[in-house]
C-alpha cells in the first residue's frame, strides 16, 4: 500500500507541472496586452514601458514561466486587474461556494443512484430494470441549464417556496444559506444520478455473472446478503472511479448552473473574468482548477485498494 501510495504522487507531480505550462501558454495566446488594458488606451508610453518591465513581460516567455511558477509556488497567484485583490483569496471565497454544491449534489446522487443500479442489475430485464433505466436515461439527456430554469419556474416563481436571485453565506445564516443552494443542488443531482446508475447498473451485472456470486447463493444466503456483502463492494470500484471524474469536472465546470442560479461560485468567476480580460484571474482559476481535478482523481486512486484489494497487491 505504501508503495502505491508513492507511485501515485511521484505521478501527480509531473503532471501538475505539464498543466501548469499548459495554463501558462494558453493564458498567453489570448488575444489583447493586459497593460493596455491595465493603464488604457492612451497611456503614456513611459508608464507603458515601465508597467511592461515591471510584470516581467519583456523577458522571453521560459523566462516568464520560470518567474511565474515560482510565485505561485509560494502562493502568490497576482493582483486582479478588474478588482485589485488577490487573485487566491478571491479563487478559494469563490471555490467554497462551488464545492458546497457539487459535493453536496455529488452525495445525494451517490445515494440514490448506487441501490438503484444494485436493484436494476438484480431485476434485470424485468419492469424494474427498464423502470429504473428509463427514468436514469431521460435524466441523463435533459440539459442542466433547461433543468435549472424549470426548477427555477417550478418551485421559485409558482410555488414560492425558495429564493429565486441571491446567496448568502452558510457563515452569515445557515438556514438562508441551505434555501439558496437547494435548487442547484437538487438540479445537478438528478443530473448525476442517470450517469451513475447506468454505471452502477452495469458493474452490478457484470459482477453478479461470477463464480463467488453463484457460489454464495448455492451456500443459502438470502438476496440481499448476497447483494450486500458479495456484489455491492466488488461492483462500487468502477462507480466510485466515475465519482471521482464527475467531481473534478464539475468543480471546475458548473459556470452554468452558477450563471443560471445567479451564485458567486468559480466558474462564474472564470467566466467574468474572461469577459473582462482580468487575465491573472482567468490564469488562476485555470490553474487551480486543474489542480484540483488532479488532486480529486488522486485522491480516488489512493481510495481504490479499499474497493479493490487488487490494486494494493500489484
Amino acid at each position: 500500500m505504501i508503495g502505491y501510495l508513492i507511485r501515485r504522487l511521484a505521478m501527480t507531480i509531473p503532471t501538475i507541472l505539464l498543466v501548469a505550462a499548459a495554463v501558462f501558454v494558453l493564458v498567453r495566446l489570448i488575444p489583447g496586452d493586459p497593460v493596455s488594458l491595465l493603464l488604457g488606451e492612451d497611456a503614456d508610453p513611459a508608464q507603458v514601458i515601465e508597467l511592461r518591465a515591471s510584470l516581467g513581460l519583456e523577458e522571453p516567455i521560459p523566462v516568464q514561466f520560470g518567474y511565474w511558477l515560482a510565485k505561485v509556488a509560494g502562493g502568490d497567484f497576482g493582483v486582479s486587474i478588474a478588482s485589485d485583490r488577490p487573485v487566491l483569496p478571491l479563487i478559494l471565497q469563490r471555490f467554497q461556494v462551488s464545492a458546497s454544491i457539487v459535493i453536496g449534489a455529488v452525495g445525494l446522487a451517490v445515494l440514490v443512484a448506487v441501490p438503484a443500479g444494485l436493484i436494476a442489475g438484480w431485476k434485470q430485464n424485468r419492469g424494474v430494470d427498464f423502470a429504473i433505466v428509463t427514468v436514469a436515461t431521460l435524466l441523463l439527456s435533459i440539459p442542466s441549464f433547461w433543468l435549472g430554469l424549470l426548477m427555477l419556474l417550478v418551485f421559485g416563481i409558482k410555488l414560492g417556496w425558495l429564493p429565486v436571485v441571491g446567496y448568502v453565506t452558510f457563515g452569515d445564516d445557515f438556514w438562508r444559506a441551505l434555501g439558496y443552494i437547494v435548487l442547484p443542488v437538487a438540479t445537478l443531482t438528478m443530473i448525476e444520478i442517470g450517469v451513475l446508475t447506468r454505471m452502477a447498473r452495469a458493474s452490478a451485472i457484470e459482477v453478479m455473472r461470477l463464480e463467488y456470486v453463484t457460489h454464495a447463493r448455492a451456500k443459502g444466503l438470502a438476496e440481499w446478503q448476497v447483494l450486500a456483502r458479495h456484489v455491492l463492494p466488488n461492483a462500487f470500484a468502477p462507480t466510485w472511479t466515475l465519482v471521482g471524474l464527475i467531481l473534478g469536472n464539475l468543480l471546475g465546470g458548473i459556470a452554468v448552473i452558477e450563471t443560471v442560479f445567479t451564485l458567486p461560485g468559480l466558474g462564474r468567476l472564470l467566466v467574468d473574468s474572461i469577459y473582462a480580460r482580468d487575465y491573472p484571474v482567468v490564469q488562476g482559476c485555470l490553474l487551480f482548477t486543474a489542480v484540483i481535478y488532479v488532486l480529486v482523481n488522486l485522491i480516488v486512486d489512493l481510495c481504490y485498494p479499499l474497493f479493490d484489494p487488487r490494486v494494493s497487491a500489484e
